[in-house]
Formats: structure tokens, C-alpha cells, sequence
């Protein structure tokens, strides 16, 4: 039987795991689906907010695929120095790589490392338990945040700001995170987009979301929604965009409640400077206005603004990390395919795939991996059942990860984790409690020897 790796348990990752075990060309394919982490899922577990549980459901449809008979979870494995690509193309038939796209893009401009100024990311991956993410203290002392794009992520940081701490208790945040966020003294979200309402990528759904909050009201400018052609004329717009639009016009015509917190989105202003204060940390933001060019982008006016706060999350886009011994198109942030398949140099690597952020770049939403897994599934498929495939591998590549000194943590060490977040959570009078740190999640996944 053949042995396929699959590098990542995020939604690409299990999609593509799946095709493998459906698809009927290669009959009899076992499958492993490693992660760096002990915990499966990837970004619906570290990067879908806490109080979305319709989308966090979703990992009971990805935990029917990791349950099967031919799919093997193996956490806490790391393609790196101790397993290299080369490595894994030993001890499997064919290795699909699905590891996102874990770095941020920056703005560019000056004060960006400012204390108090990081990536969008870093501050999901601090509420959602990443083993990986530090406590920055990020609301620690402020007053007011601006957030630097207008995405879903961005949209998700701004609701989180926003909530109340009685809304959030019920997730799974952790709890140091929830303390945190409940002694907040943030009054003033901002939602800072470079471009008009009509170009946001937000998604109405997400939208809406921030409207319905108890304790926060939206604060919209009309004059400045105005500015946009697609504001003054929305019965041409695409069905989405003009949702979004309709969405802001509502808004725009509210009636103010005097609700504790005030979620500010703005358009037509480009960051340029991030403002350094007396004691050395973010002190606001100096904003260019923009006008539309005619061509669906802006230009500057050379008129400034500056939005003072003491928080700056920026939220403009991801991209692939390269990663040592696979080839990477740096300025896509990619590895080289076609169809699926790794290129070298312009030709076929055998035996090695891609698929999902780091095949593609990172766009669409989680459902655009399922058709994005299925093209490379076929073209793995297919090489493997080539008159000129290689003789297949005949042991259990297990075998080979632990003589290279790794110590996977197999399923049943994720079902001890679950468990130990079940208890956490109980213990504190909440639902299951994500375990925020490495310590606590391998000691948990540990006592799977004792149960």
C-alpha cells in the first residue's frame, strides 16, 4: 500500500487527506497528516475567533476525516533540521505540503516596530491559545485601537475588542486572555481601509456581526462613505459588494445609543506614519487621504490625519514562509507548481505536492481548499499510477520518524488534550478551556498513558 505525508492538519491539509482515501485510483493509500503542533486543525482552531462556533464547528467535519481508518494524525512533528524534505520523501511515496501562509505582510512605513504596533495575527494567535503567541499586554492601558485593513480578520479583531466580557466567557479563550479583555479600557475601536466601502473585502455576514454587539455602537462618517462612487450608486454594484454598502448606509442613518464602546469604521485614508509617544510606544497613526483614480484604485491628496491610539493592529494580508529544502517563488510568496506538483527548477520534483495558501497564495475563503486539494490529489493520483511510478515504500514510515528522535503525538494524545481543556474548563466554571502554552499541552497529551 502507499504511504502519502500530508504536511498540516488545517482545512487544506484534511481536505486533502480525504481526496486521498476517496479517490479510487490508487487503491488501499494510508495517509499521514503531520503538524508542527500537537493539536489539529490549523487555522479553525488557532485563527477562527472564539465566538464564531458556526465556523469552529467545522472541525467536527475535519475530525471525521483524521478518525479514519487509513488517516493517522501525528502532531508535534516538524518538517525542519531533524526532518527535512528530503527526509520525508524517504520514508513516504509522495508528500503534500499544506502549511498556509504563516507570515504577515507589512505596511512599510515608519514606527512600524513600535511598541504597542503588531500584526493582526499575533494578536488572534495570543486570544486563541497558539502555543507559539506571547502576552504583548496588548490591551493593557489603552484607550483606543486601530485596526489596518478592512478583512474578515480585521473585522474579527475589531468584535473582539468590542465584546463584552460576559459574551466571551462563554468560548473557549483562554483564560488569562479573558481576564485581560474584561479589565479592557478600550472605548474606541477603529477600521482603517485605504480604499472605499465598496472595495472592502469583509464579508456581510462578518459585517452585520459588529452591529449586533450589547455594549458597543457603530460610529459611520457619510460624507466620507460618499466619497466612493459605489456609495452614491449602489444598484450597480455586485450583490456582495452592495450588501456591504447597504450594511454602512444603515449605519450612517442610526441614531446614536451611548454605548460603552464605539466602533469607528473609516475609508479613503492610508496609513503613513505610525506616531511615537513620550514613553516610547504607539501614540497614533498619521493618515494620508485618498481619493478613487477612476481605475478601481487611489491616489493621495496630500491632506494628513492622525488618529490617535495607543494600539495599531495591521491587518493587510499573509504570506508563505519558505521553507528549507522546498524551492520558493519569494515574490509570490509560494513554491513553484503546476497542477499540484512541486517544480525544481522549472520541472517536476517526483513524489512532492502543494496545496492551499502555500500552493496558491493566500485567497478565497475555507471552502476554496476543497477544490484547490482535489487538483493535487489528482495529479498524485495519477504519477503514482504511471507505468513509471518508483517501486513503493514497504514499512511503516512511523518507524523512521522515530528513529529520526521525534515523538509524535498521535491521535489519542489530542483526544487526552480535549479532555484536559474539558476539566480546565469546569474547573473555572466555564465551557472547555484551550491550553495556552506547549508545556500544558504535551503533559496533557501525555496522560493519554494513564487514562
Amino acid at each position: 500500500m502507499p504511504y502519502i505525508a500530508v504536511v498540516g492538519s488545517g482545512p487544506s491539509g484534511v481536505y486533502t487527506a480525504q481526496g486521498l482515501v476517496q479517490q479510487t485510483v490508487v487503491p488501499d493509500v494510508r495517509v499521514d497528516v503531520l503538524d508542527r503542533l500537537p493539536c489539529p486543525y490549523g487555522l479553525v482552531r488557532y485563527g477562527v475567533a472564539p465566538d464564531h462556533e458556526k465556523i469552529k464547528s467545522l472541525q467536527g467535519t475535519l475530525r471525521t476525516v483524521l478518525q479514519d481508518e487509513r488517516v493517522r494524525f501525528l502532531g508535534g512533528v516538524e518538517v525542519g533540521p531533524a526532518l527535512p524534505p528530503a527526509k520525508l520523501l524517504e520514508l513516504y511515496d509522495a508528500v503534500v505540503y499544506c502549511v498556509g501562509a504563516a507570515a504577515d505582510r507589512r505596511l512599510g512605513i515608519p514606527g512600524e516596530d513600535l511598541p504597542g504596533s503588531c500584526s493582526a495575527t499575533d494578536f488572534v494567535a495570543w486570544y486563541s491559545a497558539h502555543p507559539d503567541a506571547r502576552d504583548d499586554g496588548f490591551v493593557r492601558g489603552v484607550r483606543t485601537a486601530v485596526a489596518i485593513g478592512v478583512g474578515n480578520v480585521a473585522v474579527d479583531v475589531v468584535r473582539i475588542l468590542a465584546r463584552g466580557a460576559d459574551e466571551l466567557a462563554p468560548t473557549d479563550m483562554p483564560q488569562a486572555a479573558l481576564g485581560a479583555l474584561a479589565a479592557s479600557e478600550v472605548r474606541d475601536v477603529y477600521m482603517v481601509g485605504r480604499r472605499g466601502p465598496s472595495q472592502a473585502r469583509f464579508t456581510t455576514k462578518e459585517l452585520r456581526e459588529l452591529g449586533g454587539l450589547a455594549g458597543a455602537e457603530i460610529v459611520v462618517d457619510e460624507a466620507e462613505l460618499a466619497l466612493d462612487p459605489g456609495y452614491r450608486d449602489p444598484a450597480a454594484l455586485p450583490g456582495a459588494v452592495r450588501r456591504n454598502v447597504e450594511v454602512l448606509r444603515d449605519w450612517a442613518g442610526a441614531p446614536r445609543r451611548g454605548a460603552a464602546r464605539r466602533i469607528r469604521p473609516r475609508f479613503f485614508l492610508r496609513p503613513a506614519e505610525i506616531i511615537e509617544g513620550a514613553d516610547g510606544r504607539v501614540a497614533g497613526v498619521r493618515f494620508e487621504r485618498t481619493r478613487p483614480d477612476g481605475l478601481g484604485g487611489v491616489r493621495g491628496t496630500g491632506t494628513f490625519e492622525v488618529i490617535e491610539a495607543e494600539l495599531v493592529l495591521r491587518s493587510v494580508g499573509y504570506r508563505g514562509v519558505a521553507l528549507e529544502g522546498l524551492p520558493f517563488d519569494a515574490a509570490r510568496g509560494t513554491v513553484p507548481q503546476a497542477a499540484g506538483r512541486v517544480l525544481r527548477d522549472g520541472r517536476v520534483s517526483p513524489g512532492e505536492y502543494v496545496a492551499g495558501w502555500i500552493k496558491r497564495g493566500p485567497t478565497g475563503v475555507i471552502g476554496t481548499n476543497r477544490p484547490c486539494a482535489k487538483e493535487t490529489v489528482a495529479s498524485l493520483a495519477a504519477d503514482l499510477s504511471a507505468p513509471t511510478a518508483p517501486e513503493r515504500i514497504a514499512r511503516d514510515p512511523l518507524a523512521g520518524l522515530l528513529g529520526a528522535g521525534l515523538h509524535p503525538v498521535e491521535w489519542s494524545g489530542w483526544q487526552s488534550i480535549e479532555r484536559a481543556e474539558a476539566a480546565l474548563g469546569h474547573s473555572l466554571g466555564r465551557n472547555s478551556v484551550k491550553i495556552p502554552d506547549w508545556d500544558g499541552l504535551l503533559s496533557a497529551a501525555r496522560a493519554v498513558q494513564e487514562v
